[in-house]
């Protein structure tokens, strides 16, 4: 992030514009739109400028800049044609701490001044951190179309009954739950079609009917890793959340998507770092739903393809806890098809299958034999630590040791690596590759050169020149 994005309160604060013409008239006006107390520095002052002095909205400072003239100030902006000058104002209020913004010079700027959609007291600030101007503009022009005029009223109103509102309701969860009822609710409609008074009655009907919130619980798949695979149900309900219980999994590009003021808690396991024993993990949930809180479960992959999703839901139904379940795109599909490998194809393989590499230590056994049968994709989850087991009983058990193999680490993720070799190369190629990774084994992965879209030809890796080969 290149610049933080704050609303500074200007009102009756000193701000300092150097330049007379367009462009510095332009900034002018949003200062004193924010009540700033503005003076101007010039040699030559357009009309718009002149008639605001004459009529006492902004302070004529003088007509040649001095650094002394930024003492005192809180923010300026240069905005003149001359480049030494820009440079000067933009130098002596560095060395002064004043914010400064240099027109057209995002290089001089310790501040930039974004685009705006104003529905005060709602205000929306677009910036392309000086990057791209016109596009955040052409970005403004879709809020306007799209964010209702009668916000502002609706934000003002909402400001009038919140100090009461704390007054009856303690918690803060129960508040938000109460405005969120009211903002995609009747008192919504009527400040849209202007009958405020009936707004403010409906505030007041509506808390003499509040209730405390019960809690309830989303089990929801974040998908393997690209942000953009998350589910519109799930991001949703991740904005809604008042607890977000996450596993390792769950990449950092999907956690930024979560409600800023959600509590988040790291439940997840993985070797190397601490981890949550699953019947404490089980008892987190329970006891954040039984506080009344809506909770989020959030898994990588799909929650009920090897996440334990199930189990968890079970502790809940025992404890009488409402629950629902969103799906996510889990890593077999997803990886594979950031890797060009298609699971299934007419020509190599009739069906898939999907396995496990860590099973309960009094589990019972993968069926071999059938998983080593031809014409069909293997798809192997954690499958790192037992690969070289897995190649062994493939082969025992009369798969071809020539059969493509691909390992894809950080499926769909920028950072995706996609090792390809053959079935006798699986143990040394997984010395090659870290978790979280996925073992494909099938004629299919043959196609991921061909069809790779998302992978780099130097990110698909061919197999270590290290490679013991099958005597």
């Amino acid at each position: 992030m290149d610049y933080l994005p704050i609303f500074a309160d200007l009102k009756r604060r000193p701000c300092l514009v150097v330049g007379g013409g367009n462009s510095a008239w332009r900034k002018t006006q949003m200062l004193l739109k924010a009540g700033a107390d503005v003076g101007v520095i010039a040699s030559k002052l357009n009309a718009d400028f002149t008639t605001a002095i004459a009529a006492n909205q902004i302070r004529f400072v003088g007509d040649t800049f001095s650094p002394a003239n930024l003492d005192g100030i809180f923010l300026a902006i240069a905005a003149t044609p001359h480049k030494a000058l820009n440079a000067l104002v933009y130098q002596s209020a560095n060395q002064r701490q004043v914010l400064v913004n240099v027109v057209d010079d995002t290089q001089r700027c310790s501040f930039i001044v974004p685009s705006i959609v104003d529905r005060s007291p709602i205000i929306v600030a677009i910036s392309s951190s000086g990057k791209a101007p016109v596009l955040a503009r052409l970005l403004r022009q879709k809020l306007e179309a799209t964010l209702p005029q009668h916000l502002g009223k609706m934000a003002t109103i909402a400001g009038g009954f919140r100090d009461y509102l704390a007054t009856k309701i303690s918690t803060f969860s129960s508040r938000r739950a109460f405005w969120e009822q009211a903002f995609n609710g009747r008192f919504a409609d009527l400040v849209a079609v202007g009958r405020h008074s009936e707004a403010q009655q409906a505030l007041e009907q509506q808390l003499k009917q509040h209730t405390p919130p019960v809690g309830q619980v989303a089990l929801i798949g974040a998908g393997p890793g690209d942000a953009g695979l998350l589910t519109l149900r799930g991001l949703q309900l991740m904005q809604q959340a008042d607890v977000v219980l996450y596993d390792y999994l769950v990449s950092d590009e999907v956690m930024a998507l979560v409600r800023r003021d959600a509590e988040r808690v790291c439940v997840g396991k993985k070797a190397g770092f601490h981890s949550v024993p699953q019947e404490q993990t089980n008892q987190l949930i329970v006891e954040y739903a039984q506080q009344g809180k809506r909770v989020v479960r959030l898994k990588g992959g799909d929650p009920f393809v090897f996440g334990r999703g199930a189990e968890e839901l079970e502790v809940l139904v025992e404890a009488g806890i409402d629950f629902q379940v969103v799906p996510g795109i889990t890593a077999a599909a997803g990886a594979t098809a950031y890797a060009g490998i298609p699971l299934t194809h007419r020509d190599y393989a009739q069906t898939a299958m999907f396995i496990t590499g860590h099973l309960k230590p009094d589990g019972k056994q993968l069926d071999w034999l059938t998983l080593a049968r031809g014409n069909q994709t293997l798809v192997i989850y954690m499958g790192l630590m037992k690969s070289s087991h897995i190649q062994q009983q493939l082969l025992q058990h009369g798969r071809a040791p020539n059969t493509p193999i691909a390992i894809i680490e950080r499926g769909t993720q920028a950072t995706q690596k996609v090792l390809t070799g053959q079935l006798y190369e699986l143990a040394d190629l997984a010395q090659h590759a870290a978790s979280p990774s996925l073992i494909v084994v099938g004629e299919v992965v043959k196609l991921s050169h061909k069809l790779a879209w998302f992978t780099t030809k130097e990110q698909l890796q061919p197999q270590p020149e290290a490679a013991v080969k099958l005597a």
